[in-house]
């Protein structure tokens, strides 16, 4: 494994893929020129402030801004969103001209997604996005929202929204992606969430995204065959 000089982006082996683990919280498949990413949550800041919080707008924007950057990065295709692209019901509101906005400036990119747990408005959100059913597996994969086990394939998903405290940093918690012998999850992509704090296993993998750059906090260790037994004479 090794890594991009300028820290935008680690590259991995997975399944007997290579693929880019980038800082902006996206992976790369390089031989499918595919972008993948999780928890989009568009519209999040708005459901709130109906719910009467209030929050500063122009969220969707920053995380979109993040979203174009990766695509022109890596020339990506196609995007393919693991599940919550939507946090919840889609009105007319300001993030809906910013995303069709930016979606028609990107004409020549594909977006599909999965379906989430908060996607029970997305098929008829007109997003212009290609509902992929709550499943799909493609090649080694097996893309998922939530991670699970799945016999012979490596899952990628998202939904816990993984972090790391690091301390040398003070007590906020970074987005990760955390790799797993059979399963890799995503880091949540927007800006707007919360995070569930890795357990890592003796074999998983960190990388996480801090200030623009991704780097390896952990990295996965092989699984190592069994010693032979001794034969007695």
């Amino acid at each position: 494994m090794r890594d991009d000089a300028d820290g935008r982006y680690v590259v991995a082996d997975i399944a007997g893929e290579q693929v880019w683990l980038l800082a902006d919280r996206a992976l790369y498949w390089p031989r499918e020129r595919r972008l993948f990413l999780s928890d989009l949550h568009l519209g999040k800041g708005d459901v709130f402030r109906r719910a009467g919080i209030g929050l500063p707008s122009g969220g969707t924007a920053g995380d979109l801004d993040r979203l174009g950057r990766a695509i022109d990065l890596t020339g990506a295709t196609s995007v393919w969103i693991l599940g919550d692209v939507v946090h919840g019901a889609v009105h007319e509101s300001a993030w809906r001209g910013t995303w069709h906005a930016w979606r028609e400036a990107r004409g020549g990119v594909h977006f599909a997604a999965l379906t989430g747990n908060h996607d029970r408005a997305l098929a008829g959100a007109g997003l212009g996005v290609e509902l992929l059913g709550e499943a799909l597996d493609v090649g080694p994969f097996a893309l998922r929202h939530e991670p699970c086990e799945v016999p012979g394939l490596h899952v990628l998903g998202g939904h816990l929204h993984p972090c790391v405290a690091i301390r040398e940093l003070g007590p906020r918690r970074f987005p990760v992606f955390w790799l797993q012998p059979r399963a890799t999850v995503l880091p949540a992509f927007s800006e707007f969430t919360g995070g569930c704090h890795v357990d890592a296993g003796t074999r998983d993998g960190i990388v996480v995204c801090a200030a623009g750059t991704a780097a390896w906090i952990r990295r996965p260790r092989a699984e190592q065959a069994p010693r032979p037994r001794p034969r007695r004479a």
